[in-house]
């Protein structure tokens, strides 16, 4: 066999580690998939009146929760890279890593089968965080293709930012360390970015962080999942209505 066989199945060996320890934690297992739809939920239901209301016509006449629902599902992302992390230091911190050098086994294969296990549980929370998203009012406006399309480019985010989450827990010295690591992309950038919130509502410093007033409208995770473009709104959602428009001799064949 040649080494990238060896590779491949020394992966598949310590995914199936992955998963057995998944099983075997369930409690923190099922802390990392019900999180992301705690947040949800309380984002809609407690903070969703208030922030849907400064959204004005950001939203383009939908609920909020079609606002926030992209924004919920990278942070679900950014959860998944805290459990890599945590898990990671925790082997460090108990001689397995040391171990499993001593053993006839790739040492990349260690490191894959961490990063696949956490793919599959990260992909896993956020198909229910959809879920319940759809079930509580999400109503996106677009095709089997766009979605395709949306879930490929997060699941390829999760694997790159999981790799974040092996750099965290190699580096961190306790799990603990290696968790408060992975808060910059499980809180610090999503809750300072135009998320939840337009970046012309925030101060000064932060709004130019969090990018231009018309980013939502720009932002292609929104577009693939949520509403059409501008100016497609139905007639009277949320109070909304066509602005007239004068038809002049140069754009009037165009309403043949």
């Amino acid at each position: 066999m040649s080494n990238l066989s060896f590779t491949l199945r020394d992966s598949a060996t310590m995914l199936r580690r992955d998963v057995r320890h998944s099983l075997r934690r369930l409690s923190m297992t099922l802390s990392g998939l019900l999180t992301p739809i705690v947040t949800l939920v309380l984002f809609v239901y407690v903070f969703g009146g208030t922030l849907g209301a400064g959204l004005g016509g950001v939203a383009h006449g939908g609920a909020y929760i079609n606002y926030v629902a992209p924004a919920i599902i990278l942070m679900t992302v950014g959860s998944g890279c805290a459990t890599t992390a945590i898990n990671l230091c925790m082997d460090m911190s108990e001689g397995i890593i040391a171990r499993l050098r001593t053993m006839a086994i790739s040492r990349a294969a260690v490191l894959t089968g961490q990063v696949l296990g956490s793919l599959i549980r990260t992909m896993i929370s956020v198909g229910l965080v959809i879920g319940v998203a759809l079930l509580i009012g999400f109503r996106p406006t677009t095709s089997l293709v766009a979605w395709i399309a949306a879930l490929g480019i997060i699941a390829l985010f999760t694997f790159a930012l999981t790799w974040m989450g092996v750099v965290f827990g190699l580096v961190g010295k306790t799990p603990a360390g290696a968790n408060s690591l992975s808060l910059i992309f499980q809180l610090l950038l999503p809750l300072t970015s135009s998320a939840f919130v337009r970046p012309d509502s925030m101060p000064a410093g932060a709004g130019a962080a969090a990018g231009a007033p018309d980013r939502q409208q720009r932002d292609p995770r929104r577009r693939l999942v949520r509403w059409p473009r501008p100016g497609r709104v139905p007639l009277g959602a949320s109070g909304l209505q066509p602005q007239p428009r004068t038809v002049g001799r140069r754009n009037a064949p165009q309403l043949l």
